[in-house]
């Protein structure tokens, strides 16, 4: 008993070293293929107690080794795996890297599109190490990293803004982008600025500045209006009225004083008003002299009685105004 007990340990051990050396059995052989590599192996076919071994043991054993060699391959699977994971990993972290320098350099900002920057990220190796792996592209890398400068506009526009305030330096009509830029940089504060977000705050400052220049030309001609309605008035409510055949000298020369008169500044524009009105009077005269004369053929025989007692003080301004020698 105690010696087939030790002969089935030794077979067991044998089968199992033969099997520990046998190249050609995988995790994926089969018992029935693996007994044909044993009757093909030296070692196997010359130990007769080894042949004789109980069928179920040797199963059993081989099953046994067939575990051990799965458990082998996942593990390398894994590590296989892990080292696949590392250097894709590696390569999104270089090519992290290389999108910090082109920001660095001012080639990569806030504004940026991939079609415009392609040329120079395509002819990098980094670029080209990204390319058939799964997970994040290069694409999504580039986007991912704009849209985190955007993402800064606001914060950074307030460090702009605190940088020109500090300067007393403000965004005109006129400044260029470049004076602009130079305020900006003259400070510290301005080393991680990123450059397209300097470009849009510019470009949100000129909006204001035009913005304020709209709203000055719009008061400024709503003040003009008034001036011109006030100079406008003091010549209608003139007295002795002006006349059609008045010059603007002797006009002038009435109103010179009169805080209307001297409420617009430029003689021009003196004279330009003076014009509009005589030329509003005309009109009115022609208009009140043709009703007169439809007037007079209707009833001219009753207009010769009372033209006849109308006294010079029925006249009204507008005909007075009228008089045309």
């Amino acid at each position: 008993m105690e010696q087939a007990k030790q002969l089935r340990k030794r077979n067991w051990e044998a089968l199992k070293n033969i099997l520990d050396n046998m190249a050609n059995v995988t995790y994926s052989t089969t018992w029935s293929e693996a007994q044909q590599y044993l009757m093909d192996n030296p070692t196997f076919a010359e130990d007769e107690e080894l042949q004789n071994m109980d069928k179920e043991d040797a199963l059993i054993c081989f099953e046994e080794h067939i575990r051990a060699l799965e458990k082998e391959e996942e593990e390398e699977k894994q590590k296989t795996l892990l080292r696949e994971r590392r250097r894709q990993r590696k390569n999104r972290e270089s090519f992290q890297v290389f999108l910090d320098e082109l920001h660095e350099h001012g080639q990569l900002h806030s504004m940026s599109s991939w079609m415009e920057l392609y040329p120079t990220v395509s002819s990098d190796i980094r670029f080209a190490n990204m390319l058939g792996q799964p997970g994040s592209t290069a694409l999504d890398l580039f986007k991912f990293y704009v849209e985190g400068l955007k993402a800064r506009y606001h914060d950074e526009k307030k460090i702009i803004k605190d940088i020109l305030r500090d300067k007393g330096f403000v965004v005109e009509l006129r400044t260029t982008f470049e004076d602009f830029v130079m305020v900006i940089s003259s400070t510290k504060r301005a080393t991680t600025l990123d450059a397209g977000n300097i470009k849009l705050a510019f470009n949100s400052l000129l909006e204001k500045a035009e913005a304020r220049e709209r709203e000055r030309e719009k008061e400024e001609a709503r003040k003009m209006k008034r001036k011109e309605s006030a100079f406008k008035s003091m010549l209608k409510q003139a007295a002795p009225p002006i006349e059609v055949e008045s010059s603007w000298e002797e006009v002038r020369e009435r109103f010179i004083k009169e805080p209307a008169f001297e409420d617009i500044t430029l003689e021009s524009e003196r004279k330009r008003i003076f014009k509009d009105f005589m030329h509003t009077l005309e009109h009115e005269c022609q208009h009140h002299h043709s009703k007169n004369k439809k007037h007079s053929k209707k009833s001219k025989k009753h207009h010769r009685k009372r033209s006849r007692s109308r006294s010079v003080s029925d006249v009204s301004g507008d005909v007075y105004r009228c008089f045309i020698s």
